[in-house]
């Protein structure tokens, strides 16, 4: 019954996120439309910022509580799922027009942060001083969005509407924030507790859970704002926002978790077996991170070449996810 029990905490912990998160989206959102800033603006930043919001408080919480597994596969999890599940199954149901050059400045900033994680992680540990080159690349990404949106002029800012403050939407709006934010930190924290918990029952390591479970449960939020700007036939929103998202994972997430603890965040070596041969590696470099960069690579360089991202380039990075998720199977479970 206590088993039983860890399960519905962390699906608990998943409901809240979810609810929570909604809240805080619409809530940023409805800021954002208020001061008239242009869509793709708000899915690479405002609608980035608040999606992510999930993986920073778990991945804080954990490198809090020195479960650096769960921190750093959090992270990375949530970039594979974000790609090969939601960007992948959304180009399933309907291929995204791309604006090239607005798609390959995000999507090569976005592999410069990834390449900078493998980097810096490649000697097993996170320091807090190497999580200054996270912040820098935060802040030069906070103005890349900036510039981005001084480019507009006044024409095509004209072609988005303004929403009238009312007394009533401020006070509505403000609520959402206050418990969208407290919802997500309540959940954040059964996330990681019982998903640390479920990993001691059923034999597994930390790590797995967080790529796998925890991941899932963090990402959400961006799987219900890709849906909903599909069916709303603003689907540039979730490309947007999957990009900001991928990028705020690693230097907005990791660049505040990595200043938490004292020692930064380290990463494991698991036992995975090979054949008859037992190896003990750094998982997370040799398989997790890796994956995600040739994700990354697949959607980026496919995706300025095509003007798009096909059907037959979401296929693909699905086909990926999927074997990824066998080969952690397979290893681990």
């Amino acid at each position: 019954m206590e088993n039983l029990g860890v399960f519905l905490l962390f699906i608990l912990g998943v409901i809240i996120i979810i609810k929570g998160g909604d809240w805080f989206v619409e809530s940023a959102v409805w800021t954002a439309k208020v001061t008239g800033v242009p869509n793709v603006l708000i899915g690479a930043t405002i609608v980035s910022v608040a999606t992510t919001l999930p993986e920073l408080l778990v991945s804080s919480i954990a490198t809090y509580q020195e479960y650096y597994d769960v921190a750093i596969g959090n992270v990375v999890g949530s970039m594979v799922c974000n790609i090969g599940l939601i960007l992948g199954f959304t180009a399933l149901v309907s291929p995204i027009k791309l604006d090239t050059k607005k798609f390959a400045i995000k999507g090569f900033y976005m592999l410069i942060c990834g390449l900078a994680l493998l980097l810096v992680a490649k000697d097993t540990i996170i320091t807090p001083s190497e999580g200054n080159l996270f912040i820098i690349l935060f802040i030069i990404y906070v103005v890349m969005n900036i510039l981005e949106f001084k480019d507009y002029d006044k024409d095509s800012i004209q072609e988005y509407d303004f929403i009238s403050i009312s007394k009533d939407s401020k006070i509505i709006n403000i609520g959402k924030f206050i418990l969208g934010a407290l919802f997500i930190t309540f959940g954040a924290r059964l996330l990681v507790n019982n998903g640390v918990a479920i990993a001691k029952l059923i034999g597994v390591p930390q790590q797995v859970i967080s790529l796998t479970l925890i991941a899932l449960g963090t990402s959400l939020p961006e799987l219900t704002t890709a849906v909903t700007s599909v069916i709303k036939g603003h689907k540039e929103i979730s490309v947007g926002n999957i990009l900001g998202a991928n990028i705020l994972d690693i230097v907005m997430v990791l660049g505040v978790s990595s200043k938490i603890g004292e020692k930064g965040m380290v990463i494991s070596y698991q036992n995975i077996m090979v054949g008859a041969t037992i190896h003990n590696i750094p998982q997370t470099l040799y398989l997790d991170i890796p994956v995600a960069l040739l994700m990354m690579m697949i959607l980026v360089f496919s995706g300025i070449f095509k003007r798009a991202i096909t059907r037959g380039i979401g296929f693909s990075i699905v086909i990926i996810y999927t074997m990824y998720l066998t080969i952690l199977a397979k290893l681990f479970i």
